[in-house]
């Protein structure tokens, strides 16, 4: 006990030094984290500003936040003692191997960049990549955050999206409906038809040109079979849709025509 106490005594005025210089690394590293986060912040509020894409803005902001929080942890590091040159020569000569076990960090960050460069979608637009669909929320260095219809976020690496197909189903201004609607082979076709045509026709969203397109396209099993396809405004896809297929249903039924739907015959047999 007694040459515990003599080494403190003796090794006071050390003690105090590093551990005033610990005190002050986490001081940096705690202030450096929100300083980082402040430069991010105003980088994403001036390309808000600029009327940039919110997607760029929230990628450029990552970048900017990595930087700012790398250089506080060099200061922190150096701040107890820790040459930070020699730091950086080791970390550079470690950075092949850490490239090489960080593969598909380094390819979503080189996706990254290329979403931001290539453009094929921007914040807002509905897309359907990697298998998952939702409203583009922000892309950020590593991964692009989806927002679903039914309000779940869905965070999907940028290499996924960008080695497969995207479909961005925002970037024109209309779009058009592709319905099929079946009709029983008893049915009157040019009747059919002009229901078709007269429920398109009164609904005002459906735009003029291009002009839709109703058509008998298949002699099914159990059905004629027209396609319907009218043109609408991105925005109001689904609300056409939906009411299109109630209104349908519903004029074909005050017309008495008749929607199939396939049926099963049961023969029983009784032994004797």
């Amino acid at each position: 006990m007694d040459q515990a106490v003599d080494w403190l005594n003796n090794n006071s005025d050390l003690i105090i030094h590093y551990g005033i210089n610990a005190i002050l690394a986490i001081v940096i590293f705690l202030v450096g984290n929100k300083v980082a986060k402040f430069f991010a912040k105003i980088t994403e509020k001036a390309f808000t500003k600029k009327n940039v894409d919110k997607a760029v803005g929230s990628f450029v902001s990552s970048i900017v936040y990595a930087l700012v929080f790398a250089v506080a942890i060099l200061m922190a590091l150096s701040q107890v003692g820790i040459e930070t040159t020699s730091f950086i020569a080791i970390l550079g000569a470690a950075g092949l191997a850490i490239g090489l076990a960080l593969q598909g960090s380094l390819s979503n960050f080189a996706s990254g960049v290329l979403i931001i460069m290539l453009r094929p979608f921007k914040s807002g637009d509905y897309i359907e990549a990697a298998g998952k669909s939702g409203s583009v929320e922000k892309i950020e260095i590593f991964a692009t955050e989806l927002r679903t219809p039914d309000n779940k976020v869905v965070i999907v690496p940028n290499s996924s999206i960008m080695s497969g197909a995207i479909t961005n189903y925002s970037r024109e201004a209309t779009r058009r409906i592709d319905l099929v609607i079946g009709v029983g082979y008893d049915a009157d076709l040019k009747q059919a038809k002009q229901v078709l045509q007269s429920v398109l026709d009164a609904d005002d969203r459906i735009l003029k040109d291009p002009a839709y397109t109703v058509a008998v396209s298949e002699l099914a099993d159990s059905s004629v079979n027209f396609v319907v396809r009218p043109w609408v405004k991105t925005p109001e896809y689904w609300a056409v849709y939906f009411d299109l297929m109630e209104n349908i249903k519903l004029a074909l039924d005050e017309a008495n025509i008749n929607i199939p739907y396939p049926q099963m015959d049961v023969h029983v047999q009784k032994e004797a």
